[in-house]
């Protein structure tokens, strides 16, 4: 994945971070949940800068926050179209694209990426992007089945490294689960939790273990119900209602399975 062009070193410090204000926010990965993560920092104001390795991803994915937001504002300015569209307008202004993440990352406070769950990689990425960083930006994983510290180790930023696992939609589900390594520094954690403050999300404090709170708990139960049907102990039909239902739950873990993906379920069993 070529996000380097340019090849510009900074000095850096390995000393703790200082408490830091996050205005200006990269975000690696115009997928689902780069672009989710981008509308809603837009949205509250920050500057994002959405980087991708082709024009033709950024494209598409700018258009989908657009068309989110389109949506947003048809209920939260039903009666006022015209200050709808001004919202639109602002919130899009505040989101740059690039294809040059060692570029876009010398102005950014925070980076985070939101790109496939292949440890090799996310390292690669965070390892050119630390020689390029200013000292005060803080790295930070989406991974939902990764330790965030065996992330963090191509670094020589581990006391401001974390984790922000949102989730899917990012622009409809409040929860952030903000994880701290043994490295990571107060400050850096603080600085992660008064983000997804600033977001509108409810920030949960995680330790690295492995699928931090959510996960951890739901893959074990999605896990059961696929047993469940394998054993003939149930239609996969009638073990989603019985959840909705029985539990009060949103969606069956069938369903659930089919909206998350099945590769990325699988990415977190293999994790845990």
């Amino acid at each position: 994945m070529a996000f380097f062009t340019h090849h510009v070193c900074r000095g850096l410090s390995t000393s703790a971070a200082r408490h830091v204000v996050i205005k200006h926010v990269m975000i690696i990965g115009g997928g689902q949940m780069g672009a989710g993560v981008a509308q809603v920092a837009a949205s509250t104001g920050h500057s994002v800068t959405l980087v991708d390795t082709s024009d033709d991803i950024l494209k598409k994915a700018v258009k989908g926050i657009e068309g989110s937001l389109k949506r947003v504002v048809k209920k939260k300015f039903a009666d006022k179209p015209e200050a709808g569209e001004e919202f639109v307008q602002k919130v899009l202004q505040n989101v740059s694209t690039s294809t040059d993440a060692g570029s876009a990352a010398q102005g950014a406070d925070l980076v985070l990426e939101a790109i496939v769950e292949n440890l090799k990689i996310k390292q690669d990425l965070f390892s050119g992007l630390d020689k390029l960083a200013p000292a005060h930006t803080i790295f930070a994983s989406n991974t939902s089945s990764l330790p965030i510290s065996d992330i963090a180790s191509s670094t020589n930023r581990l006391d401001r490294f974390g984790g922000l696992h949102f989730f899917n939609p990012v622009p409809m589900m409040k929860l952030v689960e903000v994880i701290g390594t043994s490295a990571t520094s107060q400050e850096t954690f603080d600085s992660l939790l008064n983000f997804s403050k600033m977001l509108g999300k409810t920030p949960v404090s995680c330790k690295d273990t492995p699928g931090f709170i959510v996960n951890r708990l739901l893959v074990p139960y999605i896990v059961e119900a696929i047993r469940l049907h394998e054993r003939g102990h149930g239609s996969k039909e009638d073990i989603d209602i019985a959840m909705k239902l029985g539990a009060g739950y949103p969606m069956g873990p069938f369903e659930l399975s089919d909206y998350v993906g099945l590769d990325t379920m699988k990415f977190i069993m293999d994790g845990e």
